[in-house]
């Protein structure tokens, strides 16, 4: 009998010790992002050795496999300060931020906006992603100095969505704006977009109607305009990361854009017709933060850069 006690005992000790080692390889939502902070601290140094990566991490850049120690590694020049958007998910063990920080070029130090993904297991990095916006007109840096306040407000619990709802519901985004319904997603009525911190709805409106107010719509009318009908595809779409606390969710997408006419036909804007698009085929590889409140969507913070029409995300045998 004594030697089932001690057996009994030795398992219980054993399937503890094993529970407990499991919990501290999980990162919670500070971890996450004290990860973050870590990983641009070594950027900025120029130094990969200073981040426990894992010995089979993946790296890509702007859609193109990298090693650590290349690309911004190399060129990054001092850290964010002000404008820090982190969205932590430990559910996945993954963490989105964007942020606007500087990097070197033969012109001396510019301002970059990045967004970045990690993916850990066992708190080491498996997967790091770089999403670099570079030549940030001067007219959209004043929205690139502090987050919109709603962006970085918790949610009050009532108003809160489980996380797989609030995935759902961000990827909802793309599908109203490949199908030019801003009914197929939950916009907020308060709903505002930024994109490279240019504000591309709910601007003051124009004088005189015309493209000026397809500007001055929210998100939900101004794609009702067929303004976005020259977005074909948008795949693919990886929406893996909320934070439930903040209401964020973090997305990333490869816009398609195959530019097959030169214009495309506005519904119910006076005085518009069509707008003019003399552009080649491109991509538009893109990092969204959406702010999810009541089930609804009430911020997007975006940034993104071109690449040639059907370009390869850089993650094609990771995929599923």
């Amino acid at each position: 009998m004594k030697s089932l006690v001690r057996s009994a005992m030795v398992l219980s000790f054993a399937a503890a010790a094993m529970a407990s080692s499991a919990n501290a390889a999980k990162c919670d939502r500070a971890c996450l992002e004290n990860t973050v902070d870590r990983y641009i601290a070594a950027l900025v140094a120029h130094d990969p050795s200073q981040v426990a990566f894992a010995k089979d991490v993946r790296f890509v850049e702007n859609t193109v496999p990298m090693k650590p120690a290349e690309g911004l590694w190399k060129t990054a020049s001092e850290g964010p300060t002000t404008f820090k958007i982190y969205v932590p998910d430990p559910v996945a063990q993954q963490v989105g931020f964007i942020c606007v920080m500087k990097e070197h070029d033969t012109d001396g130090d510019k301002p970059i906006q990045l967004g970045l993904r990690l993916k850990l297991k066992d708190g080491k990095i498996t997967e790091a992603e770089h999403l670099i916006a570079r030549n940030l007109r001067e007219n959209s840096l004043k929205n690139l100095q502090m987050p919109r306040p709603g962006l970085l407000r918790t949610v009050p619990p009532a108003e809160r969505m489980p996380r797989e709802k609030m995935l759902k519901i961000a990827e909802s985004y793309y599908t109203a704006i490949v199908d030019s319904n801003g009914d197929a997603a939950p916009f907020a009525g308060d709903c505002v977009r930024h994109e490279n911190g240019m504000q591309t709805t709910g601007n003051p409106p124009p004088a005189k109607p015309g493209l000026g107010t397809i500007g001055a719509m929210g998100c939900h009318d101004g794609l009702n305009t067929h303004a976005l009908s020259y977005i074909t595809r948008i795949e693919p779409r990886r929406v893996e990361i909320a934070d439930p606390q903040t209401g964020l969710v973090f997305g990333l997408s490869q816009f398609r854009q195959p530019m097959e006419q030169n214009f495309v036909k506005i519904v119910g804007v006076a005085g518009l017709e069509k707008l003019d698009m003399p552009f080649k085929p491109f991509d538009l590889p893109a990092a969204h933060i959406y702010k999810i409140q009541g089930g609804k969507i009430h911020e997007i913070e975006a940034m993104g850069f071109m690449m040639p029409y059907n370009s390869k995300t850089g993650w094609e045998s990771a995929e599923k």
